[in-house]
Protein backbone atom coordinates (compact mmCIF):
# COMPACT_ATOMS: atom_id res chain seq x y z
CA UNK A 1 0.00 0.00 0.00
CA UNK A 2 1.46 3.51 -0.71
CA UNK A 3 1.81 5.97 1.89
CA UNK A 4 1.74 9.18 -0.50
CA UNK A 5 -0.66 10.38 -3.27
CA UNK A 6 1.09 12.34 -6.41
CA UNK A 7 -1.68 14.81 -7.37
CA UNK A 8 -1.65 15.31 -11.27
CA UNK A 9 -5.27 16.19 -11.65
CA UNK A 10 -5.89 18.96 -9.19
CA UNK A 11 -9.81 20.18 -9.07
CA UNK A 12 -9.92 23.33 -11.23
CA UNK A 13 -12.30 26.00 -9.03
CA UNK A 14 -14.59 27.74 -11.34
CA UNK A 15 -14.31 31.47 -11.48
CA UNK A 16 -15.65 34.70 -12.81
CA UNK A 17 -13.30 36.94 -12.29
CA UNK A 18 -10.21 35.47 -14.67
CA UNK A 19 -8.29 34.32 -11.61
CA UNK A 20 -7.20 30.30 -12.07
CA UNK A 21 -7.28 28.50 -8.81
CA UNK A 22 -6.18 24.73 -8.73
CA UNK A 23 -6.56 23.23 -5.80
CA UNK A 24 -4.42 20.03 -5.37
CA UNK A 25 -5.65 19.04 -1.78
CA UNK A 26 -8.57 20.14 0.08
CA UNK A 27 -12.05 19.51 0.23
CA UNK A 28 -12.76 19.69 -3.42
CA UNK A 29 -9.63 17.95 -4.40
CA UNK A 30 -9.32 14.75 -1.89
CA UNK A 31 -12.07 15.57 0.61
CA UNK A 32 -9.67 16.72 3.02
CA UNK A 33 -11.16 18.85 5.76
CA UNK A 34 -7.60 19.87 7.85
CA UNK A 35 -6.09 21.60 4.87
CA UNK A 36 -6.21 22.97 1.34
CA UNK A 37 -3.10 23.79 -0.78
CA UNK A 38 -3.52 25.38 -4.51
CA UNK A 39 -1.77 26.55 -6.93
CA UNK A 40 -3.34 30.40 -8.15
CA UNK A 41 -2.94 32.92 -10.67
CA UNK A 42 -4.15 36.07 -10.40
CA UNK A 43 -4.40 38.47 -13.34
CA UNK A 44 -3.54 42.05 -13.64
CA UNK A 45 -6.11 43.95 -12.32
CA UNK A 46 -8.04 41.44 -10.31
CA UNK A 47 -9.80 42.14 -6.76
CA UNK A 48 -11.42 40.56 -4.38
CA UNK A 49 -14.09 42.33 -1.96
CA UNK A 50 -13.34 42.70 1.96
CA UNK A 51 -13.08 38.92 4.06
CA UNK A 52 -12.97 37.17 7.11
CA UNK A 53 -11.74 33.38 7.15
CA UNK A 54 -12.61 31.56 9.39
CA UNK A 55 -8.65 29.89 8.11
CA UNK A 56 -5.02 30.68 8.83
CA UNK A 57 -4.43 31.62 5.32
CA UNK A 58 -0.56 30.70 4.13
CA UNK A 59 0.58 32.62 1.08
CA UNK A 60 3.91 32.38 -1.08
CA UNK A 61 4.29 34.55 -4.39
CA UNK A 62 6.25 32.68 -7.14
CA UNK A 63 5.99 35.54 -9.93
CA UNK A 64 4.63 38.48 -9.44
CA UNK A 65 3.45 41.00 -6.89
CA UNK A 66 0.13 40.55 -4.82
CA UNK A 67 -1.59 43.51 -2.60
CA UNK A 68 -3.01 42.50 0.63
CA UNK A 69 -4.91 45.28 2.97
CA UNK A 70 -4.61 43.58 6.29
CA UNK A 71 -7.06 45.61 9.10
CA UNK A 72 -6.59 48.28 6.97
CA UNK A 73 -2.69 48.31 6.58
CA UNK A 74 -1.44 48.08 2.86
CA UNK A 75 1.28 45.12 2.20
CA UNK A 76 2.87 44.19 -0.73
CA UNK A 77 4.60 41.05 -1.34
CA UNK A 78 7.20 40.16 -4.31
CA UNK A 79 8.23 37.14 -5.38
CA UNK A 80 9.98 34.70 -3.18
CA UNK A 81 8.05 36.16 0.42
CA UNK A 82 5.53 35.01 2.22
CA UNK A 83 3.30 35.62 4.41
CA UNK A 84 0.90 33.90 7.54
CA UNK A 85 -2.81 35.81 7.86
CA UNK A 86 -4.32 34.62 11.10
CA UNK A 87 -8.21 33.23 10.67
CA UNK A 88 -10.39 35.67 12.01
CA UNK A 89 -8.37 38.85 10.67
CA UNK A 90 -10.53 41.37 7.78
CA UNK A 91 -8.44 41.10 4.89
CA UNK A 92 -8.46 42.33 0.81
CA UNK A 93 -6.81 40.46 -1.56
CA UNK A 94 -6.02 42.21 -5.20
CA UNK A 95 -3.40 42.31 -7.68
CA UNK A 96 -3.62 46.43 -9.14
CA UNK A 97 -0.48 45.63 -10.70
CA UNK A 98 -0.03 45.08 -14.58
CA UNK A 99 1.25 41.24 -14.40
CA UNK A 100 -0.33 38.45 -13.10
CA UNK A 101 0.82 37.09 -10.06
CA UNK A 102 1.31 33.08 -9.78
CA UNK A 103 1.16 32.02 -6.25
CA UNK A 104 0.43 28.97 -3.82
CA UNK A 105 -2.13 29.58 -1.10
CA UNK A 106 -2.59 27.05 1.84
CA UNK A 107 -5.81 27.25 4.44
CA UNK A 108 -5.62 25.12 7.79
CA UNK A 109 -8.37 24.25 7.92
CA UNK A 110 -8.90 23.79 4.47
CA UNK A 111 -10.50 26.76 2.58
CA UNK A 112 -14.19 26.54 2.21
CA UNK A 113 -16.45 29.30 0.81
CA UNK A 114 -18.99 28.68 4.45
CA UNK A 115 -15.84 29.71 6.21
CA UNK A 116 -14.93 32.84 3.83
CA UNK A 117 -17.59 35.53 5.32
CA UNK A 118 -17.13 38.25 1.88
CA UNK A 119 -18.63 41.48 2.33
CA UNK A 120 -20.26 41.15 -0.75
CA UNK A 121 -21.67 44.34 -2.13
Amino acid sequence: MKTYHIQDNPFVVPTTDGKIIKEHFGLASDGNSEISIAHMVAPAGWSEPFQTPEFDEYTFIIKGKKQFIINDEEVVLEAGQSIKINKGTRVQYSNPFTEPCIYLAICKPAFSMDLVNREDT
